[in-house]
Parts: structure tokens; sequence; C-alpha cells
């Protein structure tokens, strides 16, 4: 609508670990079978068939959102022409030295039976023992406490005790370590311990990574199983016993009374042991940090497996460079200095997933069928199978046919394609027409949660294989939680699915799709319960766009936005309001459909004109600034403003007895003020639709063609999406400030006088007031004339200023015997007292204002007659608090004598309404 050229691309990643989990959870579910129970491609068709019955409903939703993508681009990473660009990423990778092959400990995840990266781990905080639910056990686990036992020490009558969250992991321990400085164990450097179960000889090392006052301070050493154990067995030269498997059961290493057995459950069997040898000695309860499966919500368990890695330093370096140079802007602002410290401190990256769905990693084993020399660890990789054959012809010195390859079963991780989106959507290796034009992106717009995950791999892998940054700009909004602030899950039941309310949905159709999800039993009814608390009666039906303006109206950029559903609602009533005022506007325009007349014409402006005028020109800049600073709440908040509480509110209130002919006096302006203000009102409904146009395109579209007959111009009788967005710069002639200011005054007299009208119970009748003013504010009001009464719902102002000589003015005072209300200390309202005023209400009302000021003026005079004000208080701030007490003295002076006049009055036996 601003007239640049726009590409915003559909895209879906195929979700990995994700989608295989709720494929294996189906197929158990429908038949009773297992992902080992298929063949590889068998079990790749069921995912398959899966994903065209079920995948695209993240596009239908945004069809039904009104996202303005090019559908005809959309790209998915499965696709043929995409896998072709992830497998070329990876082997220029590996050609420019940036991935190999180690083992190393990875976070594993015995529920999936697949490594998943750092970032993919959660930590839970446990101050003591907790009883957790880990997938694959019919009952919790216990947490949160540290073992000690003992382990005696071989050819000596001693033992050296030790302390573990971990007591499983025993039967992989390959040695002691102590602190070299720890006295209690000063004897026992050089020494070892001898393994009760395996009889296996453990040394005693010593090391300052052990901390001396954790536990007894001397620390079991599992390099297979622990990150600091591991470090420690790459110091000393220690072995590495893996002792649970990637299924989360006990390897044969650690003998047949536990082989097979379910980790945790060989956990109970292992203390038994223990006790029975007489080698426990205790158990307490122990603050520590559980890292959590983020996928799966399994306990992570670290195991050491050959995996593939991309060197992570250089690229994260340039990452950096990019955003401190100001080449790669990052908004808010604040997020830069998250974005340098992980980037300055991150590990190289394990790209591999022991899955089946996803790209399989384009590398192969090499046999060499003619070889006595079985080397288990050779490996090339190319575009496709023929390609690493003559790669490894080459690198091995040897014949095509002399040579047997085997692709790697694992693929890679879904992180790796998706990071690759913003140039593989658009053709990527190829030069295609699209790369040329739209690459780098402008900006990328995401969750601020895909900072990491996402954002900065993006960055590092499109600066490496591009070599440009892959956008300019990085906008991350906000979390969208639950009306609760908790974060959205479908174990939580509280997803909110936009097309449930969009269209509305029962409670027994909520609870139906929870019953035809993934859940566990035990999450199922933990999250129909939670449904049936926060939607007893089911979602009412709101519309899109009511959804995306109640979006739009929270603050995007800093801070979390909590979604009701209720919120949704009150912006769907104000779509009915934007109907109502549309049909109020036809009704005005008639229904010979004659196109209304050009603004620019309108000779004859009546102040109320040029004042909804100026504040939509007004309007109109603050969305600008607001759009340019991504404040959208900002914009929604100007435009339902506008539309609200200046043009329907005001403007429509004041002209309705003109455009409906109902008032008489203005016979005399030879029809110029109903064609103006006609004018005026379309001009104001069209242009506000093109402003909302963005936010509620639905909507706006229907009714912007609604006021298509009565349109001049050709060029808009097209889509409302494809008018010019309206400009300040193309409304300045519009801006009167000197009205805006000066209705100020109008406004807060309508108010004081209709709160007058309702403390007297005047809710059907206009009676006359008079207004007492100064002659400033007098000319204000005899300036928008008819607008004061007809909005403050009275027969007449009298308007009282002896200072101003004018027929208008009345020459007389307000009667005695009038209720007074306030505007300011210069200008007052007199309303008489009505035969049907309620006077025992009005007292009350009036005890209760003047309650309520009496403290506010104590406070005041107690900081005024403070000892140290006239010293320490600025003068511009005394003047404030002297004007502020004045005006408090003076409304409080005007409640007593209204209270006096009141108890004068005769007061009826029964109060009237």
């Amino acid at each position: 609508m601003q007239g640049q050229r726009v590409l915003w691309v559909p895209g879906c990643d195929h979700a990995g670990i994700a989608t295989q989990s709720v494929v294996e959870r189906m197929l158990l579910r429908e038949e009773g079978k297992h992902r080992k129970d298929f063949t590889r491609e068998e079990f790749l068709q069921e995912v398959w068939k899966w994903k065209n019955e079920k995948g695209d409903e993240i596009y239908q939703q945004l069809r039904k959102l009104g996202a303005s993508l090019d559908w005809s681009r959309a790209c998915f990473t499965m696709d043929k022409g995409f896998s072709k660009a992830v497998t070329e990423a990876f082997v220029r990778l590996c050609d420019a030295g940036l991935i190999y092959r180690s083992e190393r400990l990875v976070n594993w995840s015995c529920a999936l039976e697949s490594a998943i990266s750092d970032i993919e781990v959660d930590s839970k905080e446990l101050s003591g023992k907790t009883m957790l639910s880990v997938p694959n056990y019919e009952h919790k686990v216990e947490f949160g406490t540290m073992l000690t036992f003992a382990y005696p020490i071989d050819g000596h009558s001693g033992e050296i005790m030790v302390s573990t969250t971990r007591p499983e992991t025993m039967l992989g321990d390959v040695a002691v370590a102590v602190h070299p400085d720890d006295p209690r164990y000063q004897d026992f450097h050089g020494k070892q311990c001898r393994h009760p179960f395996n009889d296996r000889l453990l040394p005693i090392v010593t090391d300052t990574i052990v901390a001396m006052e954790l536990g007894t301070g001397a620390v079991k050493v599992t390099p297979a199983h622990d990150h600091t154990d591991f470090l420690l067995s790459q110091r000393h030269a220690l072995p590495r016993l893996s002792v649970i498997g990637g299924d989360g059961k006990m390897t044969p290493i650690c003998g047949q009374w536990l082989e097979g057995v379910k980790r945790f459950d060989a956990r109970q069997l292992v203390v038994n042991a223990l006790v029975e040898k007489k080698l426990f000695r205790g158990k307490k309860e122990h603050a520590m940090t559980l890292p959590i499966c983020s996928r799966s919500g399994d306990v992570i368990e670290p195991l050491l497996k050959k995996q593939w890695f991309v060197r992570c330093h250089g690229m994260a370096q340039k990452a950096i460079q990019a955003v401190e140079d100001g080449h790669l802007q990052i908004t808010p602002l604040f997020y830069t200095k998250t974005w340098k410290n992980w980037l300055s401190n991150i590990s190289d990256w394990c790209v591999s997933r022991q899955l089946w769905w996803g790209h399989q990693i384009p590398v192969y084993r090499v046999e060499f069928l003619h070889s006595a020399n079985k080397q288990e660890d050779q490996w090339v990789w190319g575009s496709n199978e023929d390609e690493a054959r003559q790669r490894a012809t080459v690198k091995y010195g040897v014949k095509p046919q002399d040579i047997s390859l085997t692709q790697d079963s694992d693929v890679l991780d879904t992180w790796f394609s998706s990071a690759l989106f913003p140039f593989a959507m658009l053709g990527w290796p190829q030069q295609t027409r699209d790369f040329q034009r739209f690459y780098p992106n402008s900006i990328l717009e995401t969750g601020s949660d895909l900072i990491f995950f996402w954002v900065a791999r993006m960055v590092m892998l499109g600066t490496e294989l591009t070599g440009q940054l892959p956008f300019k700009q990085v906008l991350l909004h906000s979390l969208v939680r639950d009306k609760h602030g908790r974060k959205m899950s479908k174990s939580l039941g509280n997803v909110i699915d936009p097309l449930d309310v969009i269209h509305g949905a029962s409670l027994e159709r909520l609870q139906q799709k929870v019953k035809d999800g993934n859940l566990d039993p035990r999450e199922q009814e933990v999250a129909m319960e939670a449904q049936r608390k926060d939607f007893p009666k089911g979602i009412p039906q709101c519309g899109t766009d009511a959804l995306r303006f109640a979006l739009c109206s929270h603050k995007m950029i800093g801070e979390d936005m909590s979604l009701s559903v209720s919120q949704v609602l009150s912006c769907r009533h104000f779509c009915n309001k934007m109907w109502q005022t549309l049909r109020f506007t036809l009704g005005v325009l008639g229904d010979n459909t004659t196109p209304v007349g050009n603004l620019e014409k309108v000779s004859h402006l009546s102040s109320m004109d040029r004042w909804i005028c100026s504040r939509l020109y007004s309007t109109v800049a603050q969305v600008e600034k607001a759009f340019e600073e991504y404040e959208l709440h900002t914009v929604t908040a100007a435009l339902y403003s506008f539309w609200i509480h200046n043009l329907c509110d005001v403007y429509m209130e004041s002209v309705k007895p003109v455009l409906l002919k109902q008032n008489e006096g203005l016979k005399h302006d030879g029809g110029k003020v109903r064609p103006a203000a006609s004018v005026i009102l379309y001009h104001c409904v069209s242009t506000s639709l093109v402003l909302l146009s963005p936010l509620m395109p639905f909507l706006t579209e229907e009714l912007w063609q609604r006021l298509q007959p009565f349109r001049t111009d050709a060029a808009a009788q097209g889509s409302l999406c494809l008018q010019p967005y309206p400009r300040s710069s193309q409304m300045k002639h519009w801006h009167f400030p000197e009205e805006e200011r000066d209705f100020l005054l109008v406004q807060e007299v309508t108010r004081v006088a209709r709160s007058l009208r309702a403390q007297c119970g005047l809710t059907k009748e206009k009676p006359a007031m008079w207004v007492v003013c100064s002659p400033s504010q007098a000319h204000i009001l005899l300036h928008f004339g008819s607008a004061v009464w007809t909005l403050s719902r009275v027969s007449r102002f009298h308007i009282y200023c002896p200072e101003v000589a004018l027929p208008t003015v009345s020459s007389t005072p307000p009667p005695k015997g009038c209720l007074v209300g306030v505007v300011d200390h210069t200008c007052r309202l007199h309303l008489p007292l009505q035969s049907a005023m309620n006077i025992n209400k009005q007292v009350a009302q009036l005890t209760q204002r003047r309650s309520k000021l009496v403290p506010k003026l104590d406070e005041i005079l107690c900081k005024i007659q403070s000892p140290e004000y006239l010293i320490k208080v600025p003068a511009h701030v005394r003047e404030q608090m002297d004007s502020k007490m004045s005006a408090l003295q003076q409304e409080l002076k005007t409640i007593e004598d209204q209270l006096k006049l009141l108890q004068m009055t005769d007061r009826p036996t029964s109060s009237y309404s």
C-alpha cells in the first residue's frame, strides 16, 4: 500500500523430531506398531501420508488469518529443490573444513533415541526431593537427592566415600578424583579403589577441578556419562565405559543382573546392592538442576556418541561483528547483548539426529572390498553416491569398483535446513531471478525464543554460504501466552487454535481435539480439565479481524503478551461499531449513489469539521511514526481512539441534527452545512478504512466496497489492499492545532454537563445550564456553537461572562440555588435545581467527593507548611502546588455551598428517579 515491492514467502520446516514423534505415537495407538516394526521406507511413507493430511494446517491458519503471503512460492524444507540446497550446503561446509566427525558427549533423549542440541535442553530447578513423570515410566521417579556410598581402598582397610545424584552410573566409574589440597585424602594419593560389583581397580587421581566443599569432597569419575568427568578423562588418560544405551537401558558391561534394565529402575537396584554389601552411607535432599528435553519431556542423558559437528566459532565471530558494525540490526536493542554473550561462548553444533524423517546426511562410509585392513571410520561426502564414490577414489587412490559406500543413516538437525531458508527458498545455489532480486532479505520477524535456534544459525550459514548477511534487520516479537501468563502448551490444555477463535468452538469440540491428539493419557486429563475451567461454554465466534486487532493491540516488543478470548470479543464489538458507522454514513449519503464531492473543494467548514479533519491528520501522523517503530499497539490504540472517541462519539453526534435535517435553525446557511458535513463524514470513514486495512483486511474490504458507488476517482475502484496508504505529508493542510487545543475545553464542558445531568437523574430531559467562564473560554464555546449543547445534551447553554459584550452571551448571572460542576478554576457549570432531583443521592455524592478531596488538600498543606519547603522545592514546583491547592480549595468551597443549598431544599418524602 506504500508502493514498495514486497515478497513474503510462506514456508514450513519438516520438524524432524516433533513430526516423527507424532507419527510414531499415532501408529502405536492405531496399529499397535513401533517404528522399528517398519522398514525405513515404509515408515517414511506413513510420515508423508500424515504430512499430506495434517501438515498444511498451519497454512490454513495463515490463510484464514489473512496473511498476505505469496502462496505461489510456498516452500517446504523436504521439497526436492530445497533438499538439493541442503545437500549442497552440507558438502560445501565439509569442503571448507567446517564439518567434522568426532566422538563426544551429546545431549541424548532416550525417549527419542536421538541426540538434541544444547538449546533444545530446558533446565528444571529442583530445591530438593521431587517426584517427576518420565516418558516410558509408569510411576514417578525421584530426583533432587544426593546418595553417598563407599569404595574400599585396595590393599588397605580404609575406604573413600563419594556422593552422587545418579548412582546407576557407578557401573561406569573408572576413577575417583579428589582435590590435591584436600587434607582428608592426602594419604590416598596414588592408591586404588576396588569396584564392589565388577572387581575393577579405580585409581584415585588429584585434580583442582574437584570442589572440596561439595558432598564428601571425593568425586566418582564416569567419563561416558558426565561432561566434567569427560574432561577429567582427557586430562588423566582414563577409559570411557558406556553403561547406559541409547534406549535408556543398562548395557551388557553392567553384568547380567542389570543388563536391559531401564536406567531409573536400575538406580534402586544399585542402591539395594550397595546396602547389601554394607557400602551405602546415606541419602539427603539436594538442590540440583535437571536437564530436560524440550521435545519429549525426557530427562537428558549425556552419552558418548560419534556424531557430525559444525565448527561455529569463526562464523559466530562474524555474526557478532555484523551487529557491532551496524550491518545487522536487532530490535529490540537489548537482545544485542544476549546475541554477543551466546555467540561468544558457542560450542560446536552437533547436527546428527538419529531419526528417519529428515534430510539423510550426505556422507558415506567407505569399505575397501579387497583389503584386509577394515578401518571403520573412513568417510567421504558428496551430492550423491556417484560424486561420493569419485571423491573416495581420489582420496584413497583406489578404483571405483574396489570400494563399497554406505550412507550414514542419521539425518540432519531440522534447524540446519531451516537456517538455509532465506536463500534456499529463492532457488539457491542457482543464481535464479528471485535470488538476485530478493536476496538479501530486508527483515526477519520472528519470536524472541528463536534467537539462537534459528536467527543466529541463519546469519552464520547465510554469511558463510552466500557471502552476504541473509537479512538487514531482525525484529523479535514477544511470545503469546494464555490469559494466566503461561506459555501455551498442549499438555496444559491452554493452546488456542486461531481457527477456533475465528469460527468459534464448543467445549465438546475442544475436548475432542485433545482426545484426538497424541498426549499421554495423564496429560490428556490435565489438558481437558484446564479447558473446562477456561472455556466452560466453549469459545465464541469472534472472526478474523477481531483476532488480528486483539493481537496487534498488545505491545509486541519487549514483553510477553497474555491473550484472552474476552479481549478478542471486545475487538469484535469494535467491528460491530464499524458496521454501524458505515450504515449511518450510507444513510446520510442516500440512495442515488451520486459521487461524493472532493474534500479539497469544500468551501464551508464548521469548527467541528476542521477539528475532525485535524484529528484525522494527527492520527495518520501517529500511525506513521508507530509503524516505523514497530509499535503496533500504538497503531491500534490511535485508530480505535479516532474511530470511537472522535468520529462516533463526538463528530457524528454533533452533526447528526444537520445530517438528519433535525436542526431547523441552520436553514439560513444556504444549504452549505449539510453537504460539507456529508463530505467530511465520507472522507473520515473511507480514510479510516484504508488506515485499518493492514490490521483488519476482511472487514475493511467489505465496508470499502459498499462505499464504491460514491467514489469519484476511478483508481479507487479496485481492492482496498491496493489503495495508497494515507500519508501525513499529503494532509498537512488539514492540520488545525488551534481547534484540537480548544476542543479540549469543549470535551471537558461536555463531560461535566453530562455528569450534572446524571447526578440529577435527568437521563431524558435536556435542561438549560449556565456557563460562567473567562473571556477566552467564552470565545471557544461560541466558536464551536451548537456542537457544545448537542454533545452536552442540554436545551441551551447560557454563557455568562461580563467581560464579553456579544449578543450571544448572557447578561445575567445564573440564578441562585444551582448545582455547580467544576470544569476548572475559571469555568463552572450551573444547573438550576430540578423538581425531579433526588436530593438524598446528590448529598451522598457530594459528601463522597468531599471526603476524597479533603485528604488531598491536607497532604498539600502538610508539604507547603514544612520548614524545608521554601529551601528545597524549586519555584516552578511551588507554583504548581499553589495552583493545585487553590483549585482544591475552590472546589471544596463549591461543594460546601451546594451541600448547604441542598440541605435548605425541602426534601420529598420519597426519592424521585
